[in-house]
Protein backbone atom coordinates (compact mmCIF):
# COMPACT_ATOMS: atom_id res chain seq x y z
CA UNK A 1 0.00 0.00 0.00
CA UNK A 2 1.08 3.35 -1.09
CA UNK A 3 1.74 5.44 2.15
CA UNK A 4 0.61 8.55 0.16
CA UNK A 5 -2.85 6.25 -0.21
CA UNK A 6 -5.22 8.51 2.19
CA UNK A 7 -6.10 5.27 4.37
CA UNK A 8 -2.46 4.95 5.20
CA UNK A 9 -2.19 8.35 5.90
CA UNK A 10 -4.72 8.33 8.62
CA UNK A 11 -3.26 5.23 10.15
CA UNK A 12 0.62 6.97 10.07
CA UNK A 13 -1.25 10.05 11.75
CA UNK A 14 -2.77 7.73 14.46
CA UNK A 15 0.20 5.49 15.00
CA UNK A 16 2.74 8.48 15.20
CA UNK A 17 -0.46 9.93 18.21
CA UNK A 18 -0.27 6.81 20.03
CA UNK A 19 3.38 6.48 20.13
CA UNK A 20 3.22 10.87 21.53
CA UNK A 21 0.11 9.60 24.24
CA UNK A 22 2.95 6.62 24.99
CA UNK A 23 5.99 8.98 25.35
CA UNK A 24 3.71 11.61 27.31
CA UNK A 25 2.92 8.91 29.64
CA UNK A 26 6.34 7.43 29.93
CA UNK A 27 7.61 11.58 30.83
CA UNK A 28 5.45 11.94 33.32
CA UNK A 29 6.47 8.12 35.02
CA UNK A 30 9.93 9.01 34.47
CA UNK A 31 10.28 12.37 35.36
CA UNK A 32 7.33 13.48 36.96
CA UNK A 33 7.26 10.28 39.45
CA UNK A 34 6.09 11.16 42.33
CA UNK A 35 3.34 13.76 41.11
CA UNK A 36 2.09 11.17 38.48
CA UNK A 37 1.25 8.27 41.16
CA UNK A 38 -0.61 11.22 43.29
CA UNK A 39 -2.57 12.49 40.58
CA UNK A 40 -3.07 8.64 39.23
CA UNK A 41 -4.44 8.37 42.59
CA UNK A 42 -1.92 6.00 43.90
CA UNK A 43 -0.60 7.73 46.54
CA UNK A 44 2.74 7.41 47.65
CA UNK A 45 5.32 5.10 45.56
CA UNK A 46 8.30 3.38 47.17
CA UNK A 47 10.45 2.55 45.73
CA UNK A 48 10.28 5.13 42.82
CA UNK A 49 12.42 2.66 41.03
CA UNK A 50 9.86 0.62 39.57
CA UNK A 51 7.69 3.45 38.28
CA UNK A 52 10.76 4.59 36.69
CA UNK A 53 11.19 1.94 34.91
CA UNK A 54 7.54 1.75 33.63
CA UNK A 55 8.27 5.00 32.35
CA UNK A 56 10.96 3.75 30.07
CA UNK A 57 8.98 0.82 28.80
CA UNK A 58 6.80 3.08 27.72
CA UNK A 59 9.41 5.09 25.43
CA UNK A 60 10.69 1.47 24.28
CA UNK A 61 6.79 0.73 23.26
CA UNK A 62 6.50 3.73 21.46
CA UNK A 63 8.92 3.67 19.47
CA UNK A 64 8.46 -0.14 18.53
CA UNK A 65 5.38 1.20 17.56
CA UNK A 66 6.99 3.45 14.73
CA UNK A 67 9.21 1.45 13.72
CA UNK A 68 6.32 -1.19 13.36
CA UNK A 69 4.60 0.95 10.96
CA UNK A 70 7.06 3.23 9.04
CA UNK A 71 9.73 0.30 8.74
CA UNK A 72 7.32 -2.80 8.55
CA UNK A 73 3.76 -1.66 7.70
CA UNK A 74 2.66 -3.50 10.66
CA UNK A 75 0.19 -2.06 14.16
CA UNK A 76 1.38 -5.81 15.40
CA UNK A 77 3.34 -4.73 18.52
CA UNK A 78 0.87 -1.81 19.17
CA UNK A 79 -2.19 -4.01 19.26
CA UNK A 80 -0.42 -6.74 20.85
CA UNK A 81 0.63 -3.82 23.32
CA UNK A 82 -2.95 -2.44 24.33
CA UNK A 83 -4.66 -5.48 24.26
CA UNK A 84 -2.27 -6.87 26.86
CA UNK A 85 -2.10 -3.16 28.53
CA UNK A 86 -6.17 -3.21 28.76
CA UNK A 87 -6.12 -7.13 30.28
CA UNK A 88 -4.01 -6.22 33.17
CA UNK A 89 -5.40 -3.25 33.97
CA UNK A 90 -8.82 -4.48 34.39
CA UNK A 91 -7.47 -7.49 36.40
CA UNK A 92 -5.54 -4.96 38.38
CA UNK A 93 -8.77 -2.75 38.99
CA UNK A 94 -10.79 -6.50 39.63
CA UNK A 95 -8.31 -7.11 42.12
CA UNK A 96 -8.55 -3.83 44.23
CA UNK A 97 -6.89 -1.50 42.99
CA UNK A 98 -8.85 1.74 43.41
CA UNK A 99 -7.04 4.60 41.40
CA UNK A 100 -9.40 6.63 39.18
CA UNK A 101 -6.50 6.17 36.55
CA UNK A 102 -6.90 2.34 36.22
CA UNK A 103 -10.21 1.95 34.97
CA UNK A 104 -9.92 5.13 32.20
CA UNK A 105 -6.47 3.75 31.29
CA UNK A 106 -8.20 0.82 30.39
CA UNK A 107 -10.74 2.24 28.57
CA UNK A 108 -8.24 4.74 26.74
CA UNK A 109 -5.88 1.52 25.71
CA UNK A 110 -9.27 -0.54 24.66
CA UNK A 111 -10.34 2.82 21.89
CA UNK A 112 -6.76 3.16 20.52
CA UNK A 113 -6.78 -0.23 19.87
CA UNK A 114 -10.07 -0.21 18.73
CA UNK A 115 -9.32 2.51 16.61
CA UNK A 116 -6.67 0.97 15.41
CA UNK A 117 -7.97 -2.44 14.20
CA UNK A 118 -10.63 0.06 11.98
CA UNK A 119 -8.03 2.15 10.61
CA UNK A 120 -5.45 -0.91 9.88
CA UNK A 121 -8.90 -2.73 8.23
CA UNK A 122 -9.72 0.41 5.94
CA UNK A 123 -5.80 0.24 4.90
CA UNK A 124 -6.09 -3.49 4.12
CA UNK A 125 -9.72 -3.19 2.26
CA UNK A 126 -8.16 -0.08 -0.17
CA UNK A 127 -7.26 -0.45 -3.26
CA UNK A 128 -3.40 0.28 -3.74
Amino acid sequence: MSAAHPASRQLSVWVVLVALHSYAVGASLLFATEWGARFGGFGEVSPLFFARQAGIFHFVLATAYLVDWFAHGSVVILLTAKAMAVLFLLATWALGVNAWSVPLSAAGDAAMGAATILLARRVSASPP
